[in-house]
């Protein structure tokens, strides 16, 4: 198995395409591997070498597939959602102990404020449209520096890329990922999705996310095959860019599965002239019913799996056929080791429920500066995910519930305690509990109950507004209820689990 990504990256033909791009040529694989080592060399060349954090907003498409590529073969990347405040970027990039921020020449994101209050260096991405689509040059606003002490290519161990993941406490907990954890996923998934130098992934996923960065990404370009990388998920150009890309697969959340669903019916011709291998579902379930359409409309195979970030993304997978699949089931291991455990850390036996828990060489070492959240996180060598589970007797896990209290919107993960705290400072707000409430499309959204200071007094709107200026539009709670008093659990605690239930939002 490679265990870095540049050996990883060594195996695609020459001249075969690696990235595409909507009305670009495609950039080869050639130029993907001169574009590597040629980034490797600038950032070695601004005093910026292996292990250290380059944070990278950047909005989707090829050159930022092209850039995290670069930047994880060499150090350690950091990809950042470009939807982010300013506050939420102060604090990354703070976190992270960012070296260098790459931006778009001429962005306008609050990320460059936020770099520069921080005193991060930062470093203009210029595209290069002439050329293959991804192609692009660093220039860094400042002056250079003395070369890196750990320059040259990235080895094994060394840390490739760094997301944060949000906990159940409101500080997001770092995730380092190694050379070896990345190249490990990406092999499972090349494995289990069997990829050949043919295929081509016709990629809608947002590249800050682990699903979109490995799965999307990394592992097809592991086989030789192309990605063809669009702006973002679009339901009303999917289908055209269908039409260019000719792909044979593509990766999605359930939300966006449901809207291509939507349209497929009068693009029907576009699917029976572009006929997909699979298609592949994860980071949040996918309803039986929803599969079951799918595979009628495309006339493939749709392959759910599951996966996060601590585990570099894939975890389980059902398997391609002939191999069975089971809707409403995550399928079986693929990649790290998978066991159910008991309360008491004994393994259970198939049929069993308990925790799922997972190891393997795509699962991080553990979290950066948290001894408390990596004592509570592994158990005998075996990393703890917090999600309830079952596996039957062929291997394939249900998750039958969920231990941590972090709210799953449509694959985006949102920390309940970090919404509380920003509503707790708003002037009418005495007490708040921020949960998560079932949604038919996104599996669960976001929701809060409130109770005023007595004399004070804020509609749903304002509290939502207060919410808005501070994070990413994802983490604002849909709904605020203002109450008189927040239903407690039997020890008198407020519980965020069943909430929904108890106030009928469910």
């Amino acid at each position: 198995m490679q265990a870095t990504l540049t050996t990883l990256l060594a195996t695609g033909a020459d001249d075969a395409p690696a990235i595409g791009a909507p009305g670009r040529r495609a950039m080869t694989y050639r130029e993907l591997r001169t574009l590597i080592a040629s980034t490797r060399e600038r950032l070695n060349g601004l005093g910026i070498g292996r292990n250290d954090r380059v944070a990278i907003v950047l909005d989707n498409g090829p050159e930022m597939a092209a850039c995290f590529v670069a930047c994880a073969c060499a150090v350690a990347s950091a990809p950042l959602n470009p939807a982010y405040r300013g506050e939420e970027f102060e604090f990354y990039l703070s976190d992270l102990k960012a070296a260098a921020l790459i931006v778009a020449r001429d962005s306008t994101s609050p990320a460059v404020e936020a770099a520069r209050k921080q005193g991060v260096r930062l470093i203009d991405l210029v595209a290069d449209a002439q050329a293959g689509a991804g192609t692009f040059t660093l220039e860094p606003r400042e002056a250079g520096a003395a070369p890196a002490a750990a320059s040259g290519t990235a080895e094994p161990d060394d840390v490739s890329m760094v997301l944060h993941t949000s906990g159940t406490t409101s500080r997001p907990k770092i995730v380092p990922l190694s050379q070896r954890n990345l190249a490990a996923s990406a092999q499972h998934i090349r494995a289990t999705l069997k990829f050949v130098p043919t295929d081509c992934g016709l990629n809608i996923m947002p590249l800050f996310h682990i699903h979109g960065l490995i799965a999307g990404v990394l592992a097809p370009l592991s086989a030789g095959s192309q990605v063809f990388c669009t702006p973002g998920f679009n339901a009303l150009k999917f289908f055209g860019w269908m039409e260019e890309a000719k792909p044979t697969w593509y990766t999605a959340v359930p939300t966006m599965h449901q809207t291509i669903l939507a349209r497929a019916s009068k693009n029907a011709d576009v699917i029976k002239r572009h006929p997909l291998r699979f298609l592949r579902s994860s980071s949040s379930s996918i309803p039986p019913q929803v599969i079951r359409e799918l595979e009628e409309v495309f006339g493939a195979p749709l392959i759910e799996s599951y996966g996060m970030t601590e585990a570099t993304h894939q975890m389980a997978s059902n398997p391609l056929p002939p191999e069975v699949r089971k809707p409403g089931s995550v399928g079986r291991a693929a990649g790290p080791e998978i066991a159910i455990m008991a309360e008491d850390g004994r393994l259970l036996a198939r049929g069993e429920t308990g925790e799922i828990v997972i190891r393997g060489p795509n699962v991080t070492a553990g979290y950066e500066a948290n001894p408390k959240a990596n004592a509570e996180a592994f158990a005998d060598g075996w990393f703890r995910t917090g999600d309830q589970g079952v596996m039957d007797a062929d291997g394939y896990v249900t998750i039958t519930g969920r231990l941590k209290e972090i709210i799953n919107r449509g694959g985006e993960k949102v920390s309940p305690r970090e919404v509380d705290e920003i509503l707790m400072d708003h002037a009418a707000v005495a007490q708040v509990v921020c949960f998560g409430m079932p949604h038919p499309k996104l599996g669960e959204e976001v929701a809060a109950a409130v109770v005023l200071r007595e004399g004070q007094s804020a509609t749903e709107r304002e509290l939502q507004d207060f919410v808005g200026k501070r994070v990413a539009d994802f983490k604002v709670p849909k709904r605020i209820l203002i109450l008189e008093e927040i239903p407690k659990g039997a020890t008198g605690k407020l519980q965020r689990i069943g909430l929904a239930q108890k106030l009928g939002l469910a």
